[in-house]
């Protein structure tokens, strides 16, 4: 096997302004791997080849991908290494199996180590050019996702392109108010921490960098967490409930939101969404923003946590916007999050529906959850979603309501049975969902108890961020034709996943292995078709901008594919295929005279249109004129004319009730119900 050669790191010693007391020296011990990771990779492999969903042979084939990955995981955007480097590391791209399947992983070590040595050649460039000033008068342009872009031949181009980096980030800074001095000592902070981070790289780091270049080829949702990682895992997952109700990750020196925790200060504010990128966080009103760029997730962490009532700030760059669009800033107060705060909720909304006054039932879920303790202990009023809907349903039917609609934006999933369940409430009896294995075998998830508590009108209201148990209730509802359903397309999630300690795998040790996340099986609706990268498809559309974002099971690298099985028999409640075309023909109507559907348009479309640029400008007056036309007041919609009389009478200040989306829901329920009593009445 050929080793890289590698230069020594060099020792960087610059001059720096007189005020700062950071030491740019870039000290970093090259690494290699510890006895335990060979056994880990040996282990890893196996369950990976032998119990994951998708059958792939550790073969030349994944070999290349998991190279791909691991290349990637460490210059994502192709500004480190040479394209000389990468020419020198291709003899490795077919070897990588070898060294996975032996536990021998000294070559993706040297690897690292050369990426370390010429990311200090960057910093090195960095901090000489922080010195020298920008001229943003200049008309030129930079490129920022380099992703698939050439890597460069020489140095000099590495240099000229961190040259456009720099001065993008300083123009930023510029446009956000600060001075030369402020911008200046911003990014020498910045960079001092990317500094940082490569020095306290460990071993154990590059082990899960290169295990999960491995379980990534197999799916997204495939991971291995080391000792240390999965240890902070349960601690910040512990601290979310105590903070802004968030779980976070870090993507290329970005940390990035991964979940919004149901019932906490992120989820009631409804202002952060997975997949937007923390750049800067402040602490109260007034707080100084800390750029946060380049950062460890545990230092983020910690700025972020905080007692319970005190207001944090984030600086936000959204879900799927390119690195130079214009940043948001919100407030969210940090909470304790109880499972009480998770619960589903109702309220009603009126509206006046061609003349006649209609008031629906609204039940916000925010998640599929129960109290499994209190289950297995026996006691028959544990609390679920299921108990708490049903009791909901049976609330608001005692206030005459003409239907109702159930709003599972933003719900995440939860437990299956759950979703089971609470199918079962709309449904008498039959299947509910499909399960199908690793291994081929199928599981029909059924509801068994006759009868439902509520057979009237039903609406289910989807979004991008409906995933999982969602999904399944949402897919069951429509496959049944119980009830119609509104919104986005949902997030496509249609995977199960295990959690497995690798420690279970070894006797007499005192070694700590890691636990490795595996996809085991595959959800079908019982119509055949799979939720998975598709996701569930609303009868009546409405426009969003997370379908512009990178959100969803098709934004994932390497998803698992959508497939259909065999059917299983259930029962149509209503035939809707001609009432589902009716509903939108009147839908479509309505939104052609409705102002704030058209403001949403427009938008959705300024968006679209600010996603989509590829190359952003570096001159001061372009960027200011750019960020003029895209504006960032955000004013809320209000009532349309149809609704305003209802509104009047109701004095209604309830946040249901001014919710676009909401009341188009309820204007879409109310031609269902009318079309519904035509068909009753012709019969």
């Amino acid at each position: 096997m050929k080793k890289i050669v590698l230069s020594v790191i060099i020792i960087l010693t610059l001059s720096i302004h007189a005020d700062q007391v950071d030491s740019t020296q870039i000290s970093f011990q090259p690494l290699s791997p510890e006895p335990q990771h060979r056994q880990a990779a040996k282990i890893i492999v196996h369950l990976l080849t032998n119990s994951h969903y998708k059958k792939i042979a550790l073969n030349d084939s994944l070999s290349s991908q998991a190279f791909d990955r691991y290349i990637e995981r460490l210059d994502y955007n192709r500004l480190y290494f040479l394209q000389s480097d990468i020419d020198e590391l291709e003899q490795y791209r077919y070897r990588f199996d070898n060294y996975y399947g032996s536990g021998q992983l000294e070559v993706a070590y040297d690897i690292f180590d050369l990426y370390a040595e010429r990311a200090s050649e960057r910093l090195k460039y960095i901090f000489k050019r922080l010195d020298e000033g920008f001229d943003f008068t200049i008309d030129e342009s930079v490129m920022l996702d380099r992703s698939e872009a050439p890597w460069a031949k020489t140095r000099e181009e590495l240099d000229e392109l961190w040259r456009k980096r720099l001065k993008y980030e300083a123009l930023n800074l510029k446009l956000a108010g600060k001075d030369s001095e402020g911008i200046a000592k911003t990014l020498r902070k910045r960079y001092m921490r990317v500094k940082r981070n490569i020095e306290q790289y460990q071993s154990e780091d590059v082990f899960q960098l290169l295990m999960n270049a491995l379980a990534e080829s197999f799916d997204p949702h495939t991971d291995y967490l080391s000792p240390k990682n999965f240890d902070n895992f349960r601690i910040h997952m512990s601290q979310s409930l105590e903070g802004i109700g968030a779980r976070l990750s870090t993507e290329n020196e970005y940390t990035k939101v991964v979940e919004i925790v149901p019932g906490g200060p992120a989820a009631r504010g409804n202002e952060l969404y997975p997949n937007d990128r923390i750049l800067g966080v402040g602490q109260g009103e007034e707080g100084e923003i800390v750029d946060v760029v380049g950062w460890r997730i545990d230092d983020v962490v910690q700025l972020i946590r905080g007692a319970k009532g005190t207001l944090v700030r984030l600086q936000l760059l959204r879900a799927g916007e390119s690195i130079g669009a214009q940043t948001d800033t919100i407030a969210l107060v940090r909470d304790k999050i109880k499972l009480e705060d998770q619960s589903a909720q109702s309220d009603t909304v009126q509206i006046i529906h061609q003349g006649r006054k209609m008031t629906f039932g609204v039940i916000d879920i925010p998640a599929f959850y129960s109290d499994y303790e209190a289950k297995r202990a026996g006691d028959k009023d544990y609390k679920s979603t299921t108990h708490d809907v049903e009791k909901l349903v049976k609330e608001l039917e005692a206030l005459n309501v003409d239907g109702i609609i159930i709003d599972l934006r933003h719900n995440g999933g939860g437990y299956l049975d759950e979703a089971v369940n609470l199918t079962g409430l709309f449904i008498d009896t039959g299947p509910v969902v499909q399960v199908r294995d690793s291994r081929g075998r199928l599981n029909v998830e059924r509801d068994y108890d006759a009868g439902m508590i509520y057979d009237g009108p039903l609406a289910v209201i989807i979004d991008r961020l409906s995933a999982s148990a969602s999904e399944i209730f949402a897919a069951a509802i429509q496959d049944y034709n119980r009830g119609v359903i509104v919104g986005g397309q949902s997030f496509g999630k249609g995977t199960v996943q295990n959690a497995i300690d690798l420690n279970r795998f070894i006797r007499n040790s005192d070694a700590e292995l890691g636990q490795l996340k595996i996809t085991v099986a595959k959800f079908y609706r019982i119509n055949g078709g799979s939720t998975q990268h598709a996701g569930v498809s609303p009868d009546i559309s409405f426009p969003s901008r997370y379908g512009l974002m990178d959100i969803g099971e098709s934004s994932s690298k390497n998803a698992l594919l959508w497939d259909k099985i065999s059917p299983v028999p259930y029962d149509i409640y209503r035939p809707t295929s001609d009432i589902i075309p009716q509903l939108e023909v009147q839908h479509n109507m309505r939104m052609e005279n409705n102002t704030d559907y058209a403001a949403l348009l427009d938008k959705i479309s300024k968006y679209e249109e600010s996603k989509n640029h590829k190359e952003i400008s570096l001159m001061e007056s372009k960027r200011r004129e750019e960020r003029k036309k895209e504006g960032k007041s955000e004013k809320k919609p209000e009532a349309d004319e149809e609704e305003a009389d209802a509104d009047a009478e109701n004095d209604s200040t309830n946040h249901v009730q001014k919710d676009l989306e909401m009341r188009e829901s309820a204007h879409v329920l109310g031609d269902y119900l009318m079309l519904s009593e035509t068909q009753s009445s012709m019969r």
